[in-house]
């Protein structure tokens, strides 16, 4: 994870705002950076979108490909997840330290993800232990300014909105021989459902109090933090804890209930842009990524 050198004054200046509930930039401790959200940015994938939170850049393309299933789950298909840590976003990236961050955010990401209620993954199955749709998920970090985990779970959500799969017909020949089939109509496709798809709430514990949303200065300051993944429902469907420190289950108690209420806020916001994107259709102006 990136990080900055701050003075001991530095820190007291920050750990004492956030006690009063003014933090530097003059947020709330609950509240968020402004959220840049952008769709359909790259033009070779099935879906993908652009998060800018605060200087916290994020590209993620999803490529829909067909596959096996897998042999414990016959008549689904199956999400993958590849991060990867440009060293141009931090030199802290450069060699073994972005690897590190790469995988524990894949894995992070496969651990929210790992329920039946967030994709419908049936729904990605053509034919049951024959073939299935394959969505590969590639994240890319472009700048890191704090509170990666938030902006990748937007974006990722974002991407996955704006996912088009190729509709597909399974057909039979006399011999009971299967041919698939792939409609020739760019807008004869299927749009992934993602109400429940959840967003991760990144709550670091500074001093006695938590924020949401830190830039990498309170990040600096911050021993322990709880990663809570959300549904637009407030759902708490995953909760992981990073960092050296400790942290109390009276904390931790209200770090979840703060989790929960800034989440469905954070879902509204995000459902709204995702479906302005989508009303503006092809014709808006692409300053996106690629476009």
């Amino acid at each position: 994870m990136a990080s900055v050198a701050l003075s001991e004054a530095e820190k007291v200046y920050i750990v004492h705002g956030v006690q009063e509930d003014l933090r530097v930039d003059g947020r709330g401790c609950e509240d968020y950076r402004c959220v840049q959200v952008e769709t359909d940015v790259v033009s070779n994938t099935s879906g993908s979108a652009r998060v800018r939170l605060g200087h916290t850049d994020i590209l993620v393309g999803v490529k829909a490909e067909m596959g096996t299933p897998k042999l414990e789950k016959p008549n689904e298909g199956y999400l993958e997840f590849f991060v990867d840590c440009s060293a141009s976003a931090t030199p802290e990236f450069e060699g073994r330290g972005g690897d590190d961050l790469g995988t524990e955010i894949a894995n992070t990401l496969y651990r929210i993800f790992n329920n039946k209620s967030s994709i419908d993954l049936k729904s990605l199955c053509i034919s049951p232990r024959e073939h299935c749709w394959a969505l590969y998920v590639d994240v890319l970090l472009l700048e890191c300014g704090g509170n990666l985990f938030d902006a990748i779970s937007i974006a990722v959500k974002a991407a996955l909105f704006n996912t088009r799969i190729p509709r597909v017909r399974v057909l039979e020949d006399e011999e009971g021989l299967k041919d698939i089939e792939l409609s020739d109509d760019p807008y004869d496709c299927i749009q992934l459902s993602v109400e429940n798809v959840p967003c991760i709430v990144t709550l670091c514990k500074i001093g006695y109090r938590h924020v949401v949303d830190a830039t990498l200065q309170e990040e600096a300051c911050s021993l322990a933090s709880l990663l809570v993944s959300v549904t637009s429902k407030g759902v708490v469907t995953c909760v992981r804890k990073v960092g050296k420190g400790s942290l109390d289950p009276e904390s931790i108690f209200e770090m979840l209930e703060t989790g929960k209420r800034v989440g469905k806020v954070l879902h509204t916001s995000l459902q709204s842009i995702l479906h302005k994107e989508e009303s503006l259709g092809p014709k808006r102006q692409k300053v996106g990524f690629l476009g």
